[in-house]
């Protein structure tokens, strides 16, 4: 089927109230006008790795509406960081068979085949029976498979950080925009109940004037994470395929499966692995989704000795935001978010939220009238989207706008100075050469940056 030719439009208010706080389980996933019932979406998956194959289990709990039906990987088995036959096995192949087994659990049997294998992810995307696609590449990928898919009219979910670099973040937001694409970014922590409830009491003033933002992450790896000889790839891995548009450095394990982010050529290290996470919550909390901070400036950055990595160990990154709020992006902040005003704070983090009073986390505390999107089942909300053409909890500019402290972060730290921002214009203020650093994009030829 076509999603988007089937699915007619349900206005936002009467979506919210059929769904209600069940909006993304299996069985409240909505049928848009111009649907049969027994019409299913069907997907594919590029990426195959640790995080792939978690996507993939969120899809199979919606197998009565779902299928996956294609999956993509330049590695047809690894093992990620383990010793090789130890642990899952994970890549295409294994991808394929998690698939299959966990449909017949279900009583689901595959036809002839089976699900669609494909090392080139382009093959994916040719085909017609594919409505929607899920993105778990590493993120030098996440833009360059977000385009093409969006090209190739299918909607999208595709894993933080929205994008590698900041300019692919914004092609991405407004080609979503400009072709109506539906986009989920893989910021789940938007579906869960303490974060959600952590943001109410901030929107309704339970806290008073918001003051102070404290997010708190990891330090980086200051050594490699596994071994660094250079070797020869291996034989099941494409290896120049998976560096893409990317440098191709000499291969290792440590800068390959799962440590591949400490190398700024494919991700922007333990920073801009979890500031989509918990910053995402606090422009949330600020009620920023579409703007941003006023001024930002990296603070005590440091790198480590080996050369495996480049990108910061210990870092913060100090926003000054609209009202006088001042936030910090740390790791040497309490792993989390904390949001404290002038009548009280509260902090959370994944499974935990305390609160400077204890009745603001009672499960039947009513923060106030202002109610921020809701939802419990983050992929659940995906497709339901996709059915019904509204906008979903995480779209691509809220996690574009999210991450952007930590692009500019990286360029204030590069120039060693502190950036004043127009979030309207998502410009570097009186500082050509800062916007010109973070506007850089080099694709690697036959890769091209074009939209």
């Amino acid at each position: 089927m076509s999603s988007k030719s089937a699915a007619a439009a349900i206005g936002r208010r009467e979506f919210l109230a059929a769904s209600g706080v069940c909006l993304a389980q299996t069985s409240c996933l909505p049928i848009a006008k111009g649907m049969q019932a027994n019409e299913r979406l069907e997907i594919g998956v590029i990426g195959l790795g640790s995080r792939g194959f978690n996507l993939i289990d969120s899809l199979v709990r919606h197998h009565a509406h779902v299928r996956i039906v294609a999956v993509c990987d330049v590695d047809q088995k690894h093992h990620r960081d383990r010793a090789w036959g130890t642990g899952t096995a994970y890549g295409l192949l294994s991808g394929a068979q998690k698939i299959d087994a966990a449909y017949a659990k279900h009583g689901i049997r595959r036809s002839s085949g089976g699900i669609t294998q494909h090392r080139d992810y382009r093959e994916l995307l040719g085909r017609e029976n594919v409505d929607a696609v899920i993105v778990a590449t590493p993120d030098h990928w996440h833009a360059k498979c977000t385009l093409d898919a969006i090209a190739a009219g299918k909607d999208v979910y595709c894993e933080k950080p929205v994008t590698h670099l900041f300019a692919e973040g914004q092609a991405v937001y407004r080609e979503v925009e400009k072709q109506g694409a539906i986009f989920q970014t893989g910021s789940q922590q938007r579906s869960d109940r303490l974060f959600r409830r952590a943001v109410e009491l901030a929107r309704n003033g339970v806290l008073g004037e918001l003051h102070t933002i404290k997010v708190g992450q990891q330090p980086g790896y200051s050594q490699p994470m596994g071994e660094f000889d250079t070797t020869t790839p291996p034989e099941q891995l494409d290896y120049d395929f998976w560096c893409g548009p990317s440098p191709v450095l000499p291969y290792m394990r440590a800068r390959h499966h799962r440590w591949w982010r400490g190398h700024s050529a494919y991700g922007g290290g333990v920073l801009m692995d979890w500031i989509g996470h918990h910053n995402d919550i606090a422009h949330w909390a600020l009620g920023l989704d579409k703007s941003g901070p006023e001024k930002v400036e990296a603070i005590d950055w440091t790198f480590p000795e080996t050369e495996v990595y480049d990108t910061p160990v210990r870092y913060t990154i100090r926003c000054q935001y609209p009202g006088d709020v001042i936030g910090t992006i740390s790791s040497q902040n309490r792993p989390g978010l904390e949001l404290i005003g002038s009548e009280g704070a509260v902090f959370v983090n994944r499974g935990k939220i305390q609160t400077s009073d204890s009745r603001w986390a009672k499960p039947d505390f009513d923060p106030g009238p202002i109610k921020v999107y809701s939802s419990d089942d983050h992929m659940g909300n995906f497709l339901a989207c996709v059915r019904s053409r509204q906008a979903t909890i995480a779209p691509a500019e809220t996690g574009h706008r999210s991450i952007t402290p930590g692009h500019l972060g990286y360029v204030s730290s590069r120039l060693r100075r502190p950036l004043k921002w127009d979030a309207a214009r998502e410009r570097v203020v009186d500082d050509a050469e800062a916007d010109q650093k973070l506007r850089e994009i080099a694709y690697r030829s036959p890769w091209s940056w074009k939209v």
